[in-house]
């Protein structure tokens, strides 16, 4: 069980950014795109060690849903269909200290795989 739990999650207007204030009083603004790209579910993360995904394209991925998942999660539908992602609130606040160096680290992957944030056309 995480020490963390949200008291208040709000998708933007836009469905571009997804906040999250947790019970210390911390918010974190989490952007859809790298939400999409890192999520936790195994189509992204794989079934096991070394199947991590690189997803591209996904620089206008919006949120479509937010639906909660017990009293410990929530899934995120997104508007490019993905939705089986169960995002832990202990995940939530990770992304929101961390969520910045993930995502360089993914941009890094994109570039070494010559791959885009930009949907191909």
């Amino acid at each position: 069980m995480s020490d963390f739990w949200p008291s208040e999650l709000k998708v933007s207007k836009d469905r571009r950014t997804l906040s999250v204030t947790f019970n210390d009083g911390v918010v974190a603004a989490l952007p859809a795109e790298m939400l999409r790209v890192l999520s936790p579910s195994a189509e992204v993360q794989g079934h096991g060690p070394g199947q991590k995904v690189t997803v591209p394209g996904k620089r206008n991925v919006a949120i479509a849903a937010v639906v909660p998942t017990g009293n410990y999660a929530v899934r995120i539908g997104f508007d490019d269909g993905h939705d089986t992602g169960i995002f832990t609130w202990s995940y939530l606040r990770e992304l929101g200290e961390t969520g910045e160096a993930k995502f360089a680290g993914y941009e890094r992957e994109l570039s070494e795989k010559g791959l885009s944030r930009e949907v191909r056309r």
